[in-house]
């Protein structure tokens, strides 16, 4: 665990609320000069606990589709797991990868054009692993809720309602190849300055500013957020599935649960579950509070549960590859 001051967690949060506002802006918001705040950066990045500057895309009003499957693995040496995990991993489709501790071994999260693209991909994965491979569930999560970090900062938790980010892709929106480019550009990067990119593409940077403006106002790009080493600040990821009894109430629930600090998004999902819950927190025994919370609260909607953590994960890109062709 890295050890941080008050004014460390405070950029981090300013970060996570737009990773793209000026250091200016947020010296202004910790009341610290210029060059202090992009000295205290530079230092997250170097001790790791910043990752990287990411875009929030909603790849849905892109024409993707988002898609989950947790497998449970059967006749598997450490060799076998190890060539699973690769397989994933060399997917350009595939953007978070975990093993877990709970009633599963692995979960795959896939970003996919169509169906026959996720189906041609898991027919060759069957030849190969279907042996090892006890059972795989598949989910669709067709609408999520990101939520600001504010267990990074000393405020209000009324912060979530004015900056939580709904990822459901209601109607997919037209968009050409430099729109793509710029999205290819910054989905990683998203502090990378648009002189560079205009320089690259032969453009101006009032153009690039522009088409960026567009896409937030066509809401493709959602927000600007930062990677945190979670690990590095003492906390651990932990996700709840909710399978419910009372479905009419799913919306209560999520507007009950986004109060917590410590969440950071939370999923509607096609499935096995109803509702996939993950969060930033301490040990499982906090956890546990905040579960039975809820559990008193909404004693007659919730049929069970299952919480599972994320010991190791091998793949967190927030951005597959997508097609760099008009839609």
């Amino acid at each position: 665990m890295v050890k941080l001051d008050v004014n460390d967690y405070k950029i981090l949060y300013y970060l996570d609320i737009n990773s793209r506002q000026s250091l200016r802006i947020i010296g202004n918001k910790v009341r610290l000069p210029k060059s202090v705040v992009q000295y205290r950066i530079k230092r997250l990045e170097q001790k790791g606990i910043i990752k990287n500057f990411y875009t929030a895309i909603d790849f849905y009003k892109l024409g993707y589709i988002n898609i989950g499957i947790h497998i449970c693995y059967q006749y598997y040496t450490p060799e076998i797991e190890h060539n699973i995990i690769k397989h994933f991993q060399q997917n350009n489709q595939t953007w978070f990868i975990a093993n877990i501790q709970g009633k599963y071994d692995l979960i795959v999260m896939f970003t996919v054009k169509n169906i026959h693209q996720f189906f041609s991909f898991w027919k060759n994965t069957l030849h190969k692993f279907r042996n090892n491979f006890q059972n795989a569930e598949i989910s669709f999560y067709p609408r999520t809720y990101y939520f600001p970090k504010t267990y990074l900062s000393f405020q209000s938790n009324n912060l979530r309602n004015e900056n939580n980010i709904i990822v459901d892709g209601s109607d997919i929106s037209r968009i050409d190849n430099m729109d793509y480019k710029i999205l290819m550009e910054i989905a990683l990067h998203s502090r990378k300055p648009l002189t560079e990119i205009a320089k690259k593409y032969h453009v101006s940077s009032a153009m690039i500013a522009n088409r960026i403006r567009n896409l937030e106002k066509q809401s493709i790009i959602k927000g600007y957020k930062i990677n945190v080493d979670y690990a590095k600040l003492g906390l651990q990821l932990f996700n709840v599935q909710y399978t419910l009894k009372n479905y009419e109430n799913i919306h209560k629930i999520i507007n009950y649960v986004k109060n917590q600090p410590n969440l950071i998004s939370v999923s509607e999902v096609i499935g096995n579950f109803d509702l996939s819950m993950n969060f930033h927190i301490k040990d499982f025994d906090t956890l546990h509070l905040i579960i039975n919370d809820i559990l008193i609260h909404f004693p007659d909607d919730i049929k069970n549960r299952i919480t599972l953590s994320y010991p190791e994960i091998y793949k967190h890109n927030y951005m597959p590859k997508i097609q760099t062709k008009m839609i």
